[in-house]
């Protein structure tokens, strides 16, 4: 079908939710996709941080298929041998002990704020249930996690949002001091804010809040959603900062594009749910689990957690130098394959000159240029997303 006419029928059918580019993709291999013109885009956007192992990849296009001739779905009424798999895969290579799956990464934070008042009730009364989220946030669009997502844009209309939560600056300890009290149950922290600016939390700061959390008895909650599973040159950004959690959320890349959400918690705090406390109809089906067991088994036998910061380290050296170039390209930001470039001007026209010329990038916080590759990013193509932006920066220097 011709493009026009999908955006025709698109606007007929849909919701307008999206401010979509105007092109539809039919096809994919690897870093590669193809419009319904035939035409090919190196794609640096992955899916927005999903598409880890890139399009069409063996190991999930073969998951799908033999899971797919088998079983698709029989609920949680019902134990799921993928399901078990897929937890203690997940439990073998992290922090937690068990793990929660549902279908999204909004559901996953939401299952966590359910999670962390339900430790704190149980163990303190219902006083203690505030939840502390930090400025600059993104967890998501249900009530629950937009109550936690600090971004006036996303929250208007929807009022009242629920009651106990607050916010506090991100990487200022004294700030978040300020915020604690004895109600505080959780606090919620991406150790690299994606919609907020490709943001790293500080060492120091993590480290303190840790600290706090423990001396306090505050469960804090890692939402790993973008930047985990392999993303920051470690399986899970965690890693980066030998800090762990007592909550993390999954979701995004856990299943290479299939929807998947997943909570994975300590003993004692997951010990706070029983039967009928939280659940989901379609979470942890067969399905996505096959696929999920895939996806993790490849990063970790591909070794892609290392491939990413090797080649995140050329990415953002590659980067750097417009740094050092153009006065207006302030910084690099990230780690890994989670990658800014801070602009002091706005960032959505370079998207829009890139996608002319067959590199899809994606601008956040207004002015930052956000690259999130599969993590199967060759240098080659790194070099020709440099080459893209290097062409558009001389134009625009009118050089």
């Amino acid at each position: 079908m011709e493009i026009q006419k999908i955006i025709n029928n698109g606007n007929q059918y849909l919701m307008s939710t999206y401010g979509r580019t105007p092109i539809a993709f039919l096809d994919g291999k690897g870093s590669t996709l193809t419009d319904t013109e035939g035409n090919e885009y190196l794609d640096m956007v992955a899916g927005l941080a999903v598409n880890s192992l890139g399009h069409s990849h063996p190991a999930v296009v073969e998951a799908i298929k033999n899971q797919a001739e088998k079983l698709l779905h029989t609920s949680n009424l019902y134990w799921i041998e993928g399901q078990v798999a897929l937890a203690q895969k997940l439990v073998q290579n992290s922090f937690g002990d068990k793990v929660f799956f549902c279908n999204s990464g909004a559901e996953a934070n939401e299952a966590a704020i359910k999670l962390a008042r339900k430790y704190a009730y149980k163990k303190y009364g219902s006083h203690k249930n505030e939840i502390i989220a930090m400025t600059g946030s993104f967890h998501g669009r249900t009530l629950g996690t937009l109550s936690i997502t600090n971004n006036p844009k996303y929250q208007e209309g929807y009022g009242p949002l629920p009651e106990g939560f607050k916010f506090s600056e991100f990487n200022n300890l004294e700030a978040l001091k300020g915020v604690i009290t004895e109600n505080t149950c959780g606090i919620i922290i991406e150790p690299i804010q994606g919609e907020g600016g490709v943001t790293p939390v500080e060492a120091t700061f993590l480290k303190a809040v840790k600290e706090i959390c423990v001396k306090n008895d505050i469960l804090l909650i890692f939402d790993e959603i973008q930047c985990g599973l392999g993303r920051t040159g470690k399986l899970f950004a965690y890693e980066n900062y030998e800090i762990e959690p007592d909550i993390m959320t999954l979701a995004k890349a856990l299943a290479g594009g299939v929807p998947i959400g997943a909570v994975i918690a300590t003993d004692e705090v997951a010990k706070a749910w029983c039967p009928g406390d939280h659940g989901t109809t379609f979470g942890g089906n067969p399905l996505v689990c096959a696929v999920g067991l895939a996806v993790i088994d490849t990063i970790l036998q591909e070794k892609l957690s290392d491939q990413a910061k090797q080649i995140g380290m050329y990415f953002a050296e590659k980067l750097q130098g417009f740094v050092n170039q153009y006065s207006w390209v302030k910084k690099v930001k990230g780690m890994g394959l989670i990658l800014g470039l801070e602009l002091e001007i706005e960032g959505t026209p370079i998207v829009a000159e890139a996608f002319k010329q067959g590199v899809l990038i994606n601008c956040t916080a207004g002015k930052i240029l956000r690259f999130l590759p599969p993590l199967i990013i060759t240098e080659k193509e790194v070099d020709q997303t440099i080459n893209t932006l290097a062409k558009i920066f001389k134009e625009m220097e009118g050089v």
